[in-house]
């Protein structure tokens, strides 16, 4: 079990050790401060890969809105973030990391274009805000063996390997993650062969929602907003194909979430037009104080000023912006919808699967029910239990 976290800004102490072992190493030239140029960005992470790689399976427009985003970002980094030694590391390393996929990707789409062809099961879309019930209710289905899911490995690592090692290199990342950030699981329950949304996916093609949640970045959260989110979804949708394709799975729904989707209902819908919908709903407060409490612990890791006011401010703005555009959202699609209630699924889950499966017009297994009912007892002492104990501590504490 992780140790209590006695306030919202608690970091780990390796945290504070590493951040000042690094600068320490760029103080004294033991190594380069890396760099946050997209020019440069782009040279490093394209190394090894031919200049037609990026264009492989993407239009000009796809190729254009990656590379204004990443100017953005950056600038919006630069400016903004007010990153420490680590904070600047992990930056440099999350970008080179999305343009090296990026390239990898274009390269396999390239001399297999048939990838971007595979047939798929309509997906099964899950939305809600961050902290709404939106993982337990993915997990519930993701364990029925008619439907699929993404593996976190394969989220954050898509290029897909023969013989495949994107679990161990998962598992890798959350052990470091683990000791950076002795709560990231009781936020968050993590495993790396484990079905979890395909919040990788989107932060491959530099949406804000994985950036926004680590860094104070305004306007790029405001520019990213603004923007049209169709080339994320164009992408989002060959990396859904290629997956399906590599685990063989393509005939059954995958089912899909990310918070993110509940801004851009309708450019997912345009991929996925006969996409089935579940809609999570938590009470504003409860919603907003658990969101507060998950960026401010990704946040302190990478900047040691860190202002949870401005993160209350901008969460309750962001929780605002995504309830709005959900419902503009559903108001405008004619798909299957099931709406689920936090409260609900946490008292009586068996019914709430149920009138999920019926309202979607899916079959309900007996197969299915009994690999819930597991899912359930192994949740029953998962540490993300002890969130809301420390929770409850931190009004006190702030």
């Amino acid at each position: 079990m992780p140790p209590p976290r006695p306030h919202p800004l608690a970091r780990a102490p390796l945290a504070s050790r590493l951040d000042r072992l690094i600068g320490k190493a760029w103080e004294r030239s033991w190594m380069d401060r890396v760099p946050l140029d997209p020019e440069e960005l782009i040279e490093r992470g394209s190394k090894g890969f031919e200049p037609e790689d990026e264009a492989g399976g993407r239009s000009a427009d796809d190729l254009a809105d990656f590379r204004e985003r990443l100017d953005s970002l950056c600038k919006a980094i630069e400016s903004e973030a007010n990153l420490n030694n680590l904070g600047r590391a992990f930056a440099y390393g999350q970008l080179v990391r999305a343009i090296k996929q990026r390239f990898a990707l274009g390269a396999l789409w390239r001399t297999q274009p048939g990838l971007l062809k595979t047939e798929i099961a309509p997906p099964i879309i899950v939305i809600g805000q961050m902290r709404s019930g939106t993982t337990r209710i993915h997990r519930l289905l993701a364990a029925d063996p008619a439907l699929a899911a993404t593996r976190f490995c394969d989220s954050w690592h898509p290029v897909p390997e023969k013989p495949d090692f994107r679990p161990v290199r998962g598992a890798l990342t959350l052990f470091m993650a683990r000791k950076l950030d002795p709560w990231i699981d009781s936020l968050h329950p993590f495993g790396a062969a484990r079905a979890d949304e395909e919040l990788g996916w989107l932060a491959s093609a530099l949406d804000h929602s994985a950036y926004e949640a680590q860094w104070r970045i305004p306007s790029y959260a405001a520019f990213s907003e603004a923007r049209d989110p169709a080339p994320v979804y164009r992408e989002f949708a060959r990396l859904l194909r290629t997956d399906a394709a590599h685990q063989g799975n393509s005939s059954k729904p995958r089912v899909i979430k990310t918070p993110q989707f509940a801004e851009d209902l309708p450019a997912l819908l345009a991929q996925f037009p006969d996409g089935r919908i579940i809609v999570a709903r938590r009470n504003d407060e409860d919603t907003l104080r658990s969101s507060v409490s998950l960026v401010a612990n990704q946040m302190v890791i990478q900047s040691n000023n860190v202002d949870l006011r401005w993160i209350e401010a901008e969460w309750q703005r962001k929780l605002a912006l995504r309830s709005q555009r959900l419902d503009d959202g559903l108001a405008q699609s004619r798909n299957l919808v099931s709406e689920v209630h936090f409260e609900r699924l946490g008292s009586d889950w068996e019914t709430e699967i149920a009138h999920i499966y019926q309202s979607l017009d899916i079959s309900l297994s007996s197969e299915a029910l009994v690999a819930m009912r597991k899912i359930q007892k192994n949740a029953a002492s998962s540490p993300h239990h002890g969130h809301g104990n420390d929770m409850a501590k931190f009004p006190k504490a702030s």
